[in-house]
């Protein structure tokens, strides 16, 4: 039987390939947005509130689809309105 001693540098190292393990994960889930968003996913992403939001649909800022009774919203249109306010 082969004993293995386990040394505070084997486990830096760990700690570290685990960590960027884990960046990496992390960065590859951010960079896969949904296409599509609910009205609820929109007001957090915007930090607005129900009435804004409604307001942004009634003054066609924001185009929307309905489905059944769910509103979705495109990702690509709330990014032009969010670069249309910018100018």
């Amino acid at each position: 039987m082969e004993i293995s001693i386990v040394t505070k540098e084997d486990l830096q190292q760990l700690k570290n390939e685990l960590l960027e393990e884990i960046k990496t994960l992390l960065e590859k889930e951010n960079r896969t947005q949904k296409e599509w968003l609910r009205s609820s996913e929109v007001r957090t992403l915007l930090n607005i509130s129900a009435g804004t939001l409604q307001t942004l649909r009634i003054n066609g800022s924001l185009s929307y689809t309905k489905v059944g009774g769910t509103l979705y919203y495109s990702y690509k249109d709330i990014q032009k309105l969010l670069s249309s306010d910018k100018k």
